[in-house]
């Protein structure tokens, strides 16, 4: 039964690929994407990934709290016009604070969830080219696999280790 479906996953796969291939190029080829990658803040993204995925990772992490920051400010400002001045400057303060101490959070989880999700992306592809790749990967006998591919992953997340 596992040899009947292997050449319908493998089928499946490539349909998967090529959809996303063309949902990336259609995104690529957005006017609006073109400007901003032509912008020196999109020039500088595009060198460096990491710092771009850490950053969306953050904007979307951070989003809720920032929601409800804004949310907690509207609120306080109605409660402002009823006369509540000194209440008001309380609770924006501390719900200042609050978010500054939210907002470092997020940005160490969305360090480390980018860091997560790189690594996961890294063994992913270099397992599905091992796995349905058409001639099988042949290693030195004299090198443990594992360590030449754990040294390649680690050199290919932080190429400054050379």
């Amino acid at each position: 039964m596992a040899k009947e479906d292997l050449p319908s996953t493998t089928k499946d796969l490539q349909e998967l690929q090529r959809k996303l291939s063309l949902l990336i190029e259609s995104i690529q080829n957005n006017s609006k994407v073109v400007a901003f990658m032509k912008s020196p803040v999109g020039q500088y993204l595009d060198r460096h990934p990491f710092l771009a995925l850490t950053m969306l990772v953050f904007v979307a992490v951070s989003a809720i709290p920032v929601g409800f920051f804004l949310l907690l400010v509207v609120l306080t400002s109605l409660a402002a016009l009823v006369g509540v001045i000194l209440l008001e400057g309380l609770v924006i303060s501390v719900g200042g604070l609050s978010l500054l101490c939210v907002l470092c959070g997020l940005s160490f989880v969305s360090l480390v969830m980018s860091g997560t999700i790189m690594v996961s992306y890294v063994m992913v592809s270099s397992l599905l080219n091992y796995w349905f790749s058409p001639s099988p990967l042949l290693l030195p006998t004299k090198t443990p696999g594992l360590i030449v591919f754990i040294r390649a992953v680690v050199l290919k997340l932080f190429p400054f280790l050379k």
